[in-house]
């Protein structure tokens, strides 16, 4: 939240060269908010995105419980404290990779957003990848939507290893038809060595992949 950086480490004198002019003495003048401190500080009413916190260090939760609940904290170097001016709307995103603490979760309203369907996907590839191929595009979707259908995986691919692998197709030149038939550099799309045993095993006991929208199901009807 509030950073209070030094340039080098070691005594420093009332005018160190290492740090240009002015007295270093004054370490405001090496504190620099950040986003949290810049919205409080802000004047006007702004919108903070606390991104992926399941992702944080395990505390980091129980560590904005005040900060949230009371809207201020201080800065320890300087024993400044910083209100909120105008009270932000907080948005915070988890993938529900580790659990939260009860007490965080209490002070949150929850909304759970679905997982894109085929048209919003198609909606998300035309921003990426805007002059796709309309065939190998439904080609690319149908693997997969029938790999996230795949009970044995561990991690099913997300949107953004979809954007990544098509830009792996695309660069490598590879056909339609062979994105038909299989489903190359499929590590651009699986991330656990046991997912892609298990792809591999599908492929060793002759397993075929869908060609067509038909074949994954009335789900998935276009």
């Amino acid at each position: 939240m509030v950073s209070a950086h030094l340039a080098a480490s070691g005594p420093l004198g009332p005018n160190d060269s290492r740090f240009g002019s002015g007295d270093v003495s004054d370490i405001n003048r090496y504190i620099k908010l950040g986003p949290l401190g810049q919205t409080f500080a802000a004047k006007e009413r702004h919108v903070l995105l606390i991104d992926e916190i399941d992702k944080a260090d395990l505390e980091f939760p129980n560590d904005l419980l005040r900060e949230l609940d009371e809207m201020r904290f201080t800065v320890i170097e300087t024993s400044e404290e910083i209100k909120a001016k105008q009270r932000p709307v907080v948005l915070i995103t988890s993938n529900n990779e580790k659990e939260l603490p009860d007490a965080f979760l209490r002070r949150c309203v929850f909304y759970y957003i679905e997982f894109p369907d085929v048209p919003l996907m198609r909606q998300i590839i035309a921003v990426h990848h805007p002059h796709l191929d309309s065939k190998l595009l439904d080609q690319v979707l149908i693997k997969f939507y029938w790999l996230r259908d795949q009970s044995e995986l561990r991690k099913k691919p997300s949107t953004s290893e979809l954007i990544d692998w098509i830009s792996a197709l695309l660069r490598s030149g590879m056909t339609i038809q062979k994105v038909e038939e299989h489903i190359p550099f499929v590590g651009a799309l699986l991330k656990k060595e046991q997912d892609v045993d298990a792809l591999l095993k599908y492929d060793e006991k002759g397993g075929r992949y869908p060609k067509s929208w038909q074949e994954l199901g009335p789900r998935y009807n276009q």
